[in-house]
């Protein structure tokens, strides 16, 4: 299908952006890599009158170190990340779910920046973002602002970011030193989305877990922290009966969803599944 006509404006930076926006009023679009809008545009589910792209701006594009950060810029694509070496050395659960996503097509024109914005319950780069504490930097109108995961995405597609405004960058926190990261999830076979996928940081001192967080995604509306999986592994033995015991765990914290690609108790056992795998490897 054929999407509606539209103005297009190329944005220069990022106050010109927002001034674009604000000129623009609510019918306006940003376009990064486009593989979020330009589906739904030829489906005609948006039809915007203007849209404002931002693939010229080079400061959204770095990736650089911060105080126990790595701050990756809202235009930094997926295969950028999977090779770059701060991120590679520093972070590298962010480079393995970059590398899981879609094809090397969409990971040569997607964005971490344009994942996070979009919010899709389904998407793999909120799972890592949960799992390495990240926090979302974005320009409004008003000056910048910041926010946590859970103040950020509000809903299935919908998160709070103001009118008029854009993502900058995510700055994802530098797991403790000795920890081990893995993702592992169950993909849909034609699209590559999560119908269930689960990030892992796991820590282990003296044969004992003192540190986890895990995060899983697909699963339901949003992206979620498996806090019942964290508590039961603190203060474990590093044993396969921790880790079983605790994945037993995963959906607690989250709604499982009930669609086409999987039943409500289907994606229930997954997390469970996919959780225990994930840990296994943090090993």
């Amino acid at each position: 299908m054929i999407p509606s006509a539209f103005a297009y404006e190329r944005a220069e930076s990022v106050d010109h952006a927002i001034r674009l926006l604000q000129a623009a009023g609510s019918d306006a679009k940003l376009i990064a890599g486009g593989h979020s809008l330009l589906p739904v545009m030829k489906l005609r589910l948006a039809t915007p009158q203007t849209i404002v792209d931002l693939g010229r701006i080079e400061e959204l594009k770095k990736i650089v170190e911060g105080v126990d950060e790595v701050v990756v810029g809202a235009l930094a694509t997926y295969a950028r990340v999977t090779r770059d070496p701060l991120v590679l050395e520093k972070i590298p659960l962010l480079a393995e779910v970059a590398h899981t996503v879609g094809d090397i097509q969409v990971r040569n024109r997607g964005t971490i920046g344009g994942s996070i914005a979009h919010a899709d319950p389904a998407a793999d780069v909120p799972a890592v973002a949960i799992a390495l504490d990240a926090t979302i930097h974005a320009a409004t109108p008003e000056g910048p602002a910041s926010f946590t995961m859970d103040e950020f995405v509000i809903g299935p597609l919908t998160t709070s970011l103001p009118e008029n405004s854009l993502v900058t960058s995510i700055a994802f926190s530098v797991p403790p030193d000795g920890a081990r990261t893995a993702y592992e999830k169950f993909s849909h076979p034609a699209s590559g989305y999560a119908v269930v996928g689960v990030a892992a940081v796991l820590r282990v001192t003296e044969g004992a877990i003192d540190y986890a967080r895990v995060a899983i995604t697909g699963a339901g509306d949003l992206a979620y922290r498996a806090h019942a999986v964290e508590r039961a592994l603190l203060g474990r033995p590093a044993n396969d009966e921790s880790l079983r015991a605790a994945a037993a765990c995963a959906a607690q914290d989250g709604e499982m969803a009930e669609d086409l690609f999987a039943s409500s108790p289907y994606r229930a056992h997954l997390c469970q599944v996919y959780t225990l795998r994930a840990l296994r490897r943090c090993l």
